[in-house]
């Protein structure tokens, strides 16, 4: 389907600074829920083939893909399995796949872009310009690919139960125990956004959060215009795998919170499950930005909220000019504590109970510092890793990659 403007039969597509259909010929605008197309009656009895039975092959690559003409040109347009809107390779015109949004089922509501393309990419250069350690080459970074991909979501209701133990450390004067504190409850989450890309990881998804859901439109086929789509391909089991890992997360984390005076508390046993109401279960489509470019023969992808902006990313990062800043402040640390030990904390130990007292504390108080910063910075280091490989992720580069245009 290719929506044509009124005025001119120039094609429209959706413009998300505008909020608006723009003609790309003479730029008149239209609202999106005001446009309409008597094609798309036709599109949607019309039969996908797949290429196998087209071109009388038996390959395992073509098994998912499925051939449909242009309207506009004429030329082949060739989707995946989870694909509903693409553009067409000759001639650039964007198509909505009637035949998957009727197949499948439909989308209650969808969350339009509201960040385009040029406010994606420099939102990415900020956050890219804010890094000390982050090489200079990707700070000026050329995006190679940037694609506009509406992701398929469930939004759910369910209620979550569950009994779980704590185990943290309690000071007992000079020593220290573990002790153990049961916690149960219940609790009922609302609205709980679990994405249906089987594609898209989890941790990318969660991480993009929060979407606005006070933004989300009934859903219309002319927000996809200009932009490319995925239906949910996700099981029921996919589904209740997703929610029980977000709603224990959350239980754990509240339960954590409970226990006071206790440090290192973290979950020792536990016996969780997660009802979800499937009749009350809405299925909607959110805006997400890929970018991807190539940092020394290493495709990295970027994901940006293309409703909010935030950007979702784990940048490589220059390791000798980081490590070279950690030996110069551990160099300074050690020279600092060495005048300390040498020169000061010698006569803070006199006779006197009082000061030698004081004297002890300062020093546990420098040693707890060094070790809590030096913690810190290995749960960092892990983190960034953890993100940069999310960011190198083959699947999700190939995700993009595959997009016609």
């Amino acid at each position: 389907m290719i929506i044509r403007c009124n005025n001119c039969s120039g094609q429209l597509v959706f413009d998300p600074q505008k909020q608006m259909l723009v003609c790309d010929h003479c730029g008149g605008l239209f609202n999106p829920e005001d446009v309409s197309n008597a094609g798309t009656e036709s599109l949607i009895d019309k039969k996908a083939e797949p290429l196998n039975e087209i071109y009388g092959t038996d390959s395992k690559e073509f098994l998912d893909c499925y051939v449909y003409i242009c309207n506009s040109c004429g030329g082949e347009i060739i989707v995946n399995g989870t694909e509903a809107s693409t553009q067409c390779i000759y001639c650039g015109s964007s198509t909505v796949v009637f035949s998957r949004l009727a197949k499948q089922k439909r989308p209650s509501g969808i969350i339009p872009f509201k960040i385009s393309k040029k406010a994606a990419i420099n939102a990415v250069r900020e956050r890219f310009s804010k890094g000390i350690f982050i090489p200079k080459s990707i700070k000026e970074f050329k995006p190679e690919d940037i694609r506009g991909i509406y992701i398929p979501y469930w939004i759910v209701n369910c209620i979550h139960k569950g009994t779980v133990v704590i185990s943290a450390e309690v000071s007992n004067g000079r020593h220290s125990k573990i002790e153990y504190y049961g916690r149960a409850g219940q609790m009922r989450l609302s609205n709980l956004p679990l994405d249906a890309s089987r594609v898209l990881s989890d941790d990318s998804s969660s991480r993009m959060e929060p979407f606005e859901l006070n933004d989300m439109k009934n859903f219309n086929e002319n927000y996809l215009l200009g932009f490319y789509s995925n239906i949910s391909d996700v099981t029921y089991g996919n589904l209740r795998r997703a929610a029980d890992e977000r709603a224990d997360s959350y239980f754990n984390e509240l339960a954590m919170k409970s226990v006071h005076g206790a440090r290192k508390p973290k979950i020792h046993s536990s016996d969780q499950v997660t009802a979800i109401d499937y009749k009350n279960m809405k299925y909607a489509m959110f805006p997400v930005w890929f970018i991807t470019y190539t940092y020394k023969k290493h495709h990295n992808t970027v994901i940006v909220n293309g409703q909010t902006g935030k950007v979702v990313c784990g940048v490589p990062w220059n390791k000798s000019l980081f490590y070279s800043t950690l030996l110069l402040s551990g160099a300074v640390v050690s020279a600092v504590l060495f005048f300390l030990f040498r020169n000061i904390l010698p006569t803070l130990f006199t006779t006197s109970t009082k000061v030698s007292t004081a004297s002890i504390m300062l020093i546990g108080v420098i040693i707890t510092g060094a070790l809590s910063l030096f913690s810190y910075g290995i749960a960092r280091i892990t983190k960034i890793i953890k993100s940069i490989n999310l960011t190198q992720a083959v699947s999700i580069f190939n995700f993009v990659r595959k997009r016609q245009a």
